[in-house]
């Protein structure tokens, strides 16, 4: 009899996961929520109208404006389903137009709680709370898109640094969870927030990154020390494309610096879906195994958020596209990235895998089996309101996992909200195909 391969091993892993995933009658909500998701991706002209309505929701002063806004953005679509012909028959009268106002600024309002969590950590305890009591740990981002002034980018900072004291609070007194405070390489701090660059400094441009970096180092050094003081862990996201090496540099420039050899655990994120993300990856591999520092990097990596703005971009100014166009050649990439950063732990390296897609999971758990490391070692990531079925699962077979939890007001998050929507509703990904019945076998092929 032949012997297991990975392959085997993959497969058997996304069958067991798949099998956890909560029955939707558990849920039925949420069950709503995705119903109207599949039929947004059914239709992109009206997915577009949708989403430019939620994009525009925060600046909308009455309920007589929403509705004017929504059936505007509706009358471009050709084919409306009949509770959105419904919803433009209301608008011929004013109290049709309040009603309809008052249901749709629900519905975003709804739509945005389930990815955010509330306006800052503090106002999420309850729901932080539960997630860790429940086996999750979790990763907040503060919500704010790029900053315009020095005073934008000192009131982030601030506001960053206020999560950072309020989120020790949040965890001070909860229950043990040895599989979420510790690995193979010493203790994972509870307290985990993760901030933006592009919002420490409104100077972050591609054609002069010394001088947002010069600008964003003493904001980012603060946090650093605030997190070293408060025993959390800081984490610094990845954006797009042409802010990616002043970001890159900046971070390993500052825990390269002596202050913070002993501290604080701090991370970065790889994105997957650039075509050079492998000669990066080398690069931060060399960086840790040269720095040496007393807390291993948190590498996170990821496919990416910022696909479309990339090759809108790209096109718009005749470059060769920096992300693969084809899926498949970003989930490759993906699970080759996964192996090398595996392998690369003894110099100083942990991982974090963040996907929602089930064949790169299982092919992490596999692969990460084969190396001889507990499953302990290797972090496993969803979305707040993307993969929380995939969350549940993975708690439910005893892996480590942390949500990402954005918090922020509608405003701040009305650009994150839009790109989570987009990722939802996106026929390609493996939420929408899972959701639609294809076989397991087929989702958990190699790409």
């Amino acid at each position: 009899m032949a012997a297991p391969t990975i392959d085997d091993e993959i497969l058997a892993v996304g069958r067991d996961v798949a099998g956890r995933f909560p029955s939707a009658a558990r849920r039925p909500l949420k069950a709503l929520d995705d119903k109207a998701m599949d039929l947004a991706s059914q239709d992109d002209q009206l997915r577009a109208a949708l989403f430019r309505f939620v994009d525009v929701v925060p600046a909308c002063r009455s309920l007589d404006d929403l509705a004017r806004h929504l059936t505007g953005f509706l009358e471009e679509v050709p084919d409306r389903p009949p509770p959105l012909e419904v919803a433009m028959r209301m608008s011929n009268t004013k109290p049709g137009r309040a009603a309809l106002g008052a249901a749709s600024a629900a519905g975003v309002r709804h739509m945005a709680h389930r990815f955010i969590v509330g306006e800052t950590p503090r106002e999420a305890t309850k729901i932080l709370q539960e997630l860790w009591r429940t086996g999750a740990a979790t990763s907040v981002d503060l919500l704010g898109e790029a900053t315009v002034t020095s005073a934008e980018a000192d009131r982030y900072a601030q506001r960053c640094a206020e999560a950072l004291d309020q989120l020790a609070g949040v965890y001070e007194d909860l229950p043990p969870k040895p599989q979420l405070e510790r690995d193979s390489m010493g203790r994972l701090p509870r307290a985990n927030l993760s901030v933006k660059v592009s919002a420490l400094t409104p100077l972050l441009r591609p054609d002069a990154p010394e001088i947002g970096k010069r600008d964003a180092a003493p904001r980012l050094r603060e946090l650093l020390h605030r997190a070293k003081q408060r025993g959390a862990h800081l984490h610094i996201d990845m954006e797009s494309f042409d802010s990616r090496e002043a970001v890159t540099e900046l971070v390993l420039e500052l825990l390269g610096e002596d202050e913070f050899h002993d501290g604080p655990s701090a991370g970065l994120v790889l994105q997957a879906y650039l075509r050079d993300s492998p000669d990066l990856c080398e690069r931060i591999i060399e960086w840790a195994r040269g720095a040496r520092r007393a807390n291993p990097l948190f590498v996170r990596l990821v496919k990416g958020a910022y696909w479309d703005h990339e090759i809108v971009e790209a096109r718009q100014h005749g470059w060769e596209s920096p992300v693969f166009e084809v899926k498949a050649d970003s989930d490759r990439n993906f699970e080759t990235l996964t192996r090398r950063l595996l392998d690369a732990r003894a110099g100083g390296i942990r991982v974090a895998i963040a996907s929602h897609n089930l064949r790169s999971i299982a092919h992490a758990i596999a692969y990460n089996r084969s190396t001889g490391a507990p499953d302990a070692d290797l972090e496993l990531q969803c979305l707040r309101g993307l993969g929380d079925d995939l969350q549940h699962a993975l708690v439910a077979r005893g892996h480590r996992v942390r949500t990402y939890c954005p918090v922020g007001d509608l405003v701040a998050g009305m650009a994150y909200l839009v790109r989570r929507l987009l990722e939802n509703t996106s026929n390609e990904s493996f939420l929408h195909e899972h959701a639609s019945g294809r076989p397991l076998q087929e989702l958990l092929a190699a790409p």
